[in-house]
């Protein structure tokens, strides 16, 4: 297996974020404690790729089950082939609006995603993680958020403004409303992070509880 930081390729699809690179290490972190008891991960929006081959690397344990749109699997598939893992899997197609997955797991991660949606999307992608997680199950999600309806940070207010100019149904989130989302379907938050540039890392659990 080889280490993520001698990874090297020529393919054409493989896309890099500078911004993946910088949060990679913090994130990790928190998924090596919220997902030392589990196996199977579910990653909504995977993006470049290149968080699941990372995230895969450093926690051996896991199988690590990309997905996205499908316009961005070839840069998945080629972080994923180029990295040679065995516990990474191949992009499955996944838009949180439509998609129905048969399989479940015991955990379930996403990055940057819940601003870039619609609230609609948030809705549907919260009721998609309580579908597919086992009880006792975990979700993280890392992103900016809103704490009571207030911005942590003047640049988070102006990149959400930023956002709402460009497509007005995206935004930063109010922590407190995705609670309440959570709720509903038998999520309930446990832990709350912060890491750099002023962004957090939210975990809810999956009870028994909730409607299904």
């Amino acid at each position: 297996m080889r280490p993520f930081w001698t990874l090297k390729s020529a393919m054409h699809d493989r896309r890099y974020a500078e911004s993946a690179e910088r949060n990679v290490q913090p994130i990790l972190e928190i998924l090596r404690h919220e997902f030392q008891d589990s196996s199977d991960v579910l990653e909504i929006g995977s993006g470049t790729g290149q968080h699941a081959v990372r995230f895969a690397c450093e926690l051996g344990h896991l199988q690590w089950q990309t997905s996205d749109l499908d316009e961005n699997h070839a840069s998945i598939r080629a972080w994923v082939a180029d990295a040679g893992l065995p516990n990474v899997r191949a992009p499955i197609s996944l838009d949180v609006t439509t998609a129905e997955v048969s399989s479940s797991y015991n955990a379930v991660f996403s990055s940057n995603t819940a601003h870039i949606m619609s609230f609609e999307a948030v809705v549907r992608m919260f009721a998609l993680v309580a579908k597919v997680l086992h009880p006792g199950g975990v979700f993280c999600l890392y992103g900016p958020f809103r704490r009571f309806g207030e911005f942590n940070t003047e640049s988070n207010a102006q990149f959400d403004a930023s956002l709402r100019s460009r497509n007005p149904a995206t935004g930063i989130r109010d922590l407190e409303e995705l609670d309440k989302l959570g709720a509903n379907h038998g999520l309930r938050r446990m832990s709350l992070y912060a890491v750099p540039s002023n962004n957090l890392v939210a975990v809810w659990t999956k009870t028994i509880s909730g409607e299904q």
